[in-house]
């Protein structure tokens, strides 16, 4: 099946959506237990965390921790959003630069200015979209970045974006409670897919469209380690307490490039199939034998892979022992940890 579709469904009653890409699953978002991403508290500073700059803060969900913070003390009251999912045990990741984001605007009060997408080159696609935008944003001391999907949409459902982004700025920034409380819950996966995935695509919203459209028998797939390669190799991915492996093998393919093929395929599925699985962290990835001189080639393929993920993921490098390193923003909810 050509193309792409959104499916927008349920699993044992959890909010969830996919993306299929030819007949693939590409992308998957569902609703965990943990706090939603971009979930913005008010919250109280508690202990700050000496020798790291950090200092953990009590929400109503539970502990958070902010990172590289001054003059903070105990006590005091501070907007922060939720910037990722943590693991077990540990505290909510936050950020004290709260941002209002939507499909086509982002809110920033901590960053006053109009930005435009830099993506968006056309000067005066970029002048009707900054025209928009001063209107909209009149005399608000608030920054605003219109995203690059604005291109070629209608004016008027951009403006009603910023709006509504701005209203939703204007009543949590005005709040003046002096208790702990959630004050804007962060975005389901109905209204992210609408969100985020806003290339063209066919739109399924009646129950039962996850049966029918394959993304149960790719979920299935998802839920175990093993990816298949073209030519007949797999890449294994572990998850452990301490890290995520990632095994490259070329299975019954035994001529001289195999390794280098099966790298090579490995780096341009590798971002989907971690994207899919909701995996973030560290990452070494085993990879099968291949000469030195094809290791910038490598880089540069799974690089451009990585370039179009929406995940931050940093491409750390090769250690010793010939292993390749990234670090991957825990920006998911792990399939595991929903999909029993």
């Amino acid at each position: 099946m050509k193309g792409r579709t959104i499916v927008l469904d349920h699993i044992d009653n959890r909010e969830a959506a996919a993306l299929m890409v030819d007949g693939k699953l590409d992308d998957f978002l569902i609703d965990g237990d943990a706090p939603r991403l971009g979930t913005i508290y008010r919250a109280r500073a508690d202990r700050p965390v000496k020798g790291q700059g950090g200092m953990f803060l009590t929400t109503p969900d539970g502990p958070a921790f902010l990172r590289q913070v001054k003059g903070l003390a105990p006590g005091a009251m501070l907007l922060v959003q939720v910037t990722g999912y943590a693991e077990p045990g540990k505290a909510l990741p936050v950020t004290d630069r709260v941002l209002f984001k939507s499909r086509f605007a982002i809110v920033t009060p901590d960053a006053p200015g109009l930005n435009i997408s830099r993506s968006i080159r056309d000067e005066d696609e970029r002048d009707r979209l900054l025209e928009i935008a001063h209107e909209q944003m009149g005399d608000s001391k608030y920054g605003l970045i219109l995203r690059s999907c604005c291109a070629g949409e209608d004016a008027e459902e951009i403006a009603e974006d910023i709006s509504a982004m701005l209203a939703q700025a204007d009543q949590v920034l005005a709040d003046e409670s002096t208790e702990p409380e959630v004050m804007l819950e962060g975005d389901g996966p109905h209204v992210l897919a609408w969100r985020e995935w806003t290339e063209p695509a066919d739109v399924v919203t009646q129950s039962g469209g996850f049966e029918a459209h394959g993304v149960l028998d790719a979920l299935d797939t998802a839920r175990g380690i093993s990816e298949p390669l073209p030519g007949g190799g797999h890449f294994y991915i572990q998850p452990t307490r301490a890290l995520i492996a990632v095994d490259v093998n070329t299975g019954a393919d035994t001529s001289l490039a195999a390794g280098t093929k099966a790298n090579f395929a490995c780096a341009k599925l590798l971002a989907r199939a971690l994207r899919v699985r909701g995996l973030g962290g560290q990452i070494t990835l085993d990879l099968a034998p291949m000469p030195k001189k094809d290791r910038r080639g490598f880089e540069s393929s799974l690089r451009a892979a990585f370039k179009a993920d929406p995940m931050e993921t940093t491409l750390a490098g090769w250690t010793p022992l010939g292993h390749f390193e990234l670090q991957r923003k825990r920006g998911r909810i792990p399939l595991s940890e929903v999909l029993k």
